[in-house]
């Protein structure tokens, strides 16, 4: 039984990883816009879009300084449409975190 765990827990761990190298890349928008552009790009992308500010000023002056990914989270089980007998992992949310210079 133990080792059936350290299994599961080292494939959920390697999706994890997998998960985040490619969420990186694919968090990012191109070019600098607006915050409230992209809030919305990385949002209709399936992100959670959790904002770090620093500043007072009003967010229509703010810029984005930097997107780093966050967690992803996951749910291992053969309860998944589809899986039959097997275990898979889904994706259930991501996070990325958007820091804003104002």
């Amino acid at each position: 039984m133990k080792s059936f765990f350290f299994t599961t827990l080292s494939a959920g761990v390697l999706a994890l990883a997998a998960l985040g190298l490619a969420g990186t890349a694919d968090a990012a928008p191109s070019g600098p816009g607006s915050v409230d552009a992209t809030v919305s790009q990385l949002r209709s992308e399936g992100y959670q879009v959790l904002v770090n500010r620093v500043g007072t000023t009003p967010l229509d002056r703010c810029t984005v300084s930097a997107v780093r990914p966050g967690p992803a989270f996951l749910r291992t089980d053969s309860g998944a449409p589809g899986a039959h007998d097997d275990i898979v992992t889904t994706v259930t949310n991501r996070v990325v975190y958007l820091d804003l210079t104002c």
